[in-house]
């Protein structure tokens, strides 16, 4: 390495946080859109009902634009109320809820585990 090239860059860890975020937002969206195709063949439907979920479904994908802003934990955290309601009158969508927002509650579990040992110093990247 000559004195002429520069230094190497830092590595963001939260930037791949963001892309996991994003992909866990349109993997739930693909999920709630075919849990409501196996919802509807069994039970029967609204029509009301599936403009909410699919106003669900909207939101997840929109999510993916939010995941670098602070509050993105309250959007997550709404969503999922709203999808946990379903068990009102869609339980296999409440399920689904429950089941991400346990996936949800992991992930922002291993961002907080990032951002601490990123204060400490102690990740690879910065050695």
């Amino acid at each position: 390495m000559s004195e002429q090239d520069p230094p190497p860059a830092l590595v963001d860890p939260m930037k791949g946080f963001r892309g996991v975020t994003s992909a866990m937002f349109i993997l739930e969206a693909i999920v709630v859109l075919l849990a409501l195709l196996v919802v509807a063949k069994d039970d029967t439907i609204s029509t009301g009902q599936g403009w909410f979920v699919g106003l669900i479904a909207l939101a997840l994908v929109l999510g993916c634009a939010l995941v670098a802003r602070p509050w993105i934990t309250w959007v997550v955290a709404g969503l999922h109320v709203a999808l946990i309601a379903c068990f009102l009158f869609l339980p296999t969508l409440g399920i689904v809820g429950v089941l991400f927002a346990a996936a949800w509650g992991w992930m922002f579990w291993a961002r907080n585990d990032v951002r601490k040992r990123m204060a400490e110093g102690t990740l690879r990247s910065q050695q």
